[in-house]
């Protein structure tokens, strides 16, 4: 996802780089333009960290860095370190994004001040490949998924903690009819839930992914498929039992059991509790895909439900928030029955035209 950049100024008018101290300042000044050109970006945390860890592999300043820099960190990141492919290229695409944009804007500067051409390290033959080409992450079946929630649905009065235990479920459950990304999920206010809005009540999802760095992309969710009956359930039962703000607009519709110091309200649930709550729910009640079944799956899993079920896939696309219909093919998993099934009722359909036109 690429950032939106700032105007920034020239930093070689008038400066000499003569210590130690004159070239690492500079780095850090190239640094700090790019991050301020970045602001308000969510991830800008993240690439932040990625620089500074890039910058001490690297030993020397950055402007030096080449492909085989690149090559020796992200082989130490995947090999050595042993982390995720995902997080690997992840960082890739960091790097790639910060050394595009000293390219663009400093180029010269760098050139006039130390002498050195600033190329991309991040290139074709060493950036990873992306995660998710060509790996299909096929959802549990149906059955496999009314097994999961109907064993988690018979404990959740049990637990001590019973009021995270159902947050945990609504949370899942909202994943499953519906299709919501866990990071919306996390961000509902009370307000966000509007059942006067049609038949059935609509979800204001005003943190949605965006594309191309263009900030969250909001869209009305229709509580379909039994969630608004599972919405009417948590604002009636149980929300209430974590504490006063209830019944203010603003309050986090999944709160978390702490508490903010300064106000004494509750916080927000997050991503990290509702992901640990359906991890434990699918190792006790659906142990089979224990370590395969993430949130993100059970988004596929909403898909490929309601399409197999007779929804139109533009209509499948607009729930999930999808800018492009291919993304949304891509989410769909279909039964190896069914083209055969399609297949069959058309034919019926053909049969039937032409019987009613003999007869």
């Amino acid at each position: 996802m690429w950032m939106a950049l700032a105007v920034v100024r020239s930093l070689s008018s008038g400066r000499r780089l003569c210590t130690p101290q004159d070239l690492e300042d500079f780095e850090q000044e190239l640094i700090d333009q790019y991050l301020l050109a970045a602001v308000g970006d969510e991830t800008i945390r993240q690439d932040r960290m990625v620089i500074f860890e890039f910058a001490r592999f690297l030993g020397r300043p950055l402007w030096t860095a080449h492909a085989e820099d690149a090559d020796r960190f992200l082989r130490d990141q995947r090999k050595a370190r042993g982390l995720a492919r995902s997080t690997v290229y992840k960082k890739s695409l960091a790097l790639a994004q910060l050394f595009d944009f000293l390219i663009a804007r400093y180029q010269g500067d760098v050139h006039a001040l130390t002498g050195h051409v600033l190329v991309q390290p991040i290139d074709e033959f060493n950036r990873p490949v992306n995660r998710d080409y060509g790996q299909a992450r096929v959802p549990p079946s149906d059955d496999d998924v009314d097994l999961l929630f109907t064993g988690w649905r018979t404990v959740v009065p049990r637990p001590r903690k019973y009021l995270p235990a159902a947050r945990d479920y609504l949370a899942a459950s909202l994943w499953r009819r519906v299709g919501l990304r866990i990071t919306e999920t996390t961000m509902l206010d009370v307000r966000d839930w509007r059942p006067d809005l049609g038949e059935l009540g609509k979800l204001h999802v005003r943190y949605g992914k965006g594309s191309r760095g263009r900030g969250h992309k909001t869209r009305l969710v229709p509580a379909s498929n039994g969630a608004d009956a599972l919405l009417t359930w948590w604002l009636t039962d149980v929300r209430h039992q974590f504490g006063d703000d209830w019944a203010d607009p603003d309050a986090p519709l999944l709160p978390s059991e702490r508490r903010d110091r300064d106000t004494g309200r509750c916080r927000r649930a997050g991503v990290n509790s509702l992901r640990s709550g359906f991890t434990g729910a699918v190792a006790k009640h659906l142990p089979a895909w224990s370590g395969r079944l993430s949130p993100h799956g059970m988004r596929h899993y909403c898909a490929s439900s309601l399409y197999a079920r007779g929804v139109d896939l533009k209509a499948v696309q607009e729930l999930l928030g999808h800018e492009w219909l291919s993304t949304t093919t891509r989410y769909v998993h279909v039964h190896d029955d069914h083209i055969e099934h399609a297949w069959a009722v058309a034919n019926d359909r053909i049969a039937a035209r032409l019987i009613d036109r003999e007869g």
